[in-house]
């Protein structure tokens, strides 16, 4: 049956970009939105349509056109984030990493009154 509305351009990958893209989301440190748009890109690389693919990986067919196209622009480069408008962040992420150490290697609970310290429930 042929496909309706407007012809996308084929999607096909060469050897070592598909395994980058195999091997990501079985990465341990991976990105989760990351690994998803590797699933979306080989789903489509596969021959799958965006609709296929939408109802085969549970996002919206706006997401995986979104990302499908962007891989064919930019190859494996375009399925990182952008930078994000605005001024930049002021605290880096090594910052945030030594202050959640901080907080659970050096901080204990203070006692109540004729209780045990410990965390309360919402916090631990």
């Amino acid at each position: 049956m042929a496909e309706r509305g407007r012809p996308k351009p084929e999607l096909v990958l060469n050897d070592d970009e598909r395994d980058t893209l195999e091997r990501s989301p079985r990465h341990p440190k991976s990105a989760q939105a990351l690994a998803l748009r590797c699933r979306i890109v080989l789903e489509c690389a596969n021959g799958h349509t965006n609709r296929e693919t939408e109802r085969h990986i549970g996002v919206s067919e706006a997401t995986v056109s979104k990302w499908r196209r962007r891989f064919i622009t930019h190859r494996l480069e375009g399925l990182h984030d952008e930078p994000r408008p605005g001024m930049p962040r002021s605290i880096t992420d090594d910052d945030v990493e030594a202050l959640i150490v901080a907080t659970l290697e050096q901080t204990t609970p203070t006692p109540r009154t004729g209780r045990r310290a410990r965390w309360p429930r919402r916090l631990a």
